[in-house]
């Protein structure tokens, strides 16, 4: 019988194979470490930033119910925990847009002549509302914008991210962003501020991340600075506001959001800044998470001003109300007869003083709800029912 030989396959020496263990572990270190470490570090980032914002809001809560902000004695520490709170909520938001330069009369393009294509970079701020991912912004932000990145507190960038509604009538944005680990900010009630409250903004002016100003409340229903306001009741304030500051947080001083910035006066910081009061913010983004639009109330009327003059001529003992002023055909209040010249006083037993508050009510009614009616026609007090209709989107 023939004689098999039998062969071991070589194997290289121990001291080689130990040498190409310890190199491709090398290189699983160095190619995998700076993601690892940029993990490591947000993950350390977000935790101090939440464990501190919690801190501070306890903190807050404490001194509340012990009466003690009032104290002059804790106002700098108050400020402070205010900024420590709202901090991590507050986003920096980077947009792009493709603009173009020329082309743009019939000359340009018999002569082959289409124009130059550019970038438009933007930028603003925002606030983490729900720890779901969604963001409040102004409208005006990210208009038009082709591109949308976020930058959280903890140093991490989002580009994946989705307008889930915007409306233009309030200025008003909401985006979604997928990330864990995000600390939301609390809705406060606007409607409880009185001039001379401190507030504190905060935002991006410029591109410098999280700059915290303080002011007071100035003044409230403020619409005489903004396009497009037939639906916003400004807070005015002192609160230093500029470039990039625009969709960040206005808070108090129990750190909750009392607004949302939106305007000032001028190009560049002049004293005077705007924000839209939580009562108007809290319903919009309501419908913008929940429909992706705004759904208003609709009367079908004119409104002006009631002037000492025009209530001498309506027989109107207080200058305070709302005056018809037109009234559209097949409108909800051409077919509950009301009138121009009728003063509307009262809506559903709310006093009207002017008529931004009215607006803000018909608004916020729910369509095909009953509403009551107020109004001195001849100097007679009368109530008119009125079937609210549905307003067209952004009409």
């Amino acid at each position: 019988m023939d004689e098999v030989h039998l062969q071991r396959v070589p194997q290289p020496p121990r001291s080689r194979l130990g040498g190409l263990i310890f190199l491709a572990i090398i290189l699983a270190i160095v190619l995998g470490a700076p993601s690892l470490a940029f993990r490591i570090e947000y993950e350390l980032t977000r935790a101090r930033l939440q464990a501190t914002s919690e801190h501070a809001a306890a903190e807050l809560s404490e001194l509340d119910r012990k009466a003690e902000l009032v104290k002059l004695s804790d106002t700098s520490r108050a400020f402070r925990l205010v900024a420590e709170r709202i901090e991590p909520c507050v986003v920096h938001i980077d947009t792009e847009q493709i603009a173009r330069e020329g082309g743009n009369n019939p000359f340009d393009e018999f002569f082959g002549n289409p124009g130059r294509e550019y970038r438009e970079i933007g930028q603003g701020s925002g606030v983490i509302v729900d720890t779901a991912g969604y963001i409040l912004t102004n409208y005006h932000v990210i208009q038009g914008a082709s591109q949308v990145a976020v930058h959280l507190s903890d140093g991490r960038a989002i580009d994946d991210v989705t307008l889930v509604g915007s409306d233009v009538l309030t200025d008003l944005a909401v985006l979604k962003i997928n990330a864990n680990g995000l600390t939301s900010a609390q809705f406060g009630d606007s409607k409880q501020l009185q001039v001379g409250d401190w507030v504190l903004a905060v935002g991006n002016p410029y591109g410098l991340d999280r700059t915290v100003s303080m002011g007071i409340v100035s003044a409230k229903q403020r619409r005489a600075f903004a396009e497009n306001s037939a639906y916003q009741n400004f807070l005015q304030t002192d609160a230093a506001v500029n470039p990039g500051n625009s969709g960040g947080p206005l808070v108090n001083i129990k750190g909750e959001v009392i607004g949302i910035t939106t305007a000032i006066v001028g190009k560049a910081y002049q004293g005077i800044s705007f924000a839209i009061p939580t009562e108007v913010v809290s319903d919009v983004y309501k419908h913008l998470k929940e429909r992706g639009s705004v759904t208003r109330g609709y009367l079908g009327v004119g409104l002006q001003e009631l002037t000492p003059e025009l209530a001498r001529k309506l027989k109107v003992v207080e200058s305070e109300g709302a005056v018809i002023s037109g009234v559209q055909p097949n409108s909800p209040a051409d077919k509950a007869k009301l009138e121009p010249g009728d003063v509307v006083i009262e809506f559903n037993d709310e006093k009207i003083h002017e008529p931004s508050e009215l607006r803000l009510l018909v608004a916020g009614a729910k369509v095909g709800s009953s509403v009551k009616l107020k109004i001195i026609r001849d100097g007679k007090e009368r109530t008119v029912d009125v079937v609210i209709a549905a307003r067209k989107p952004n009409g």
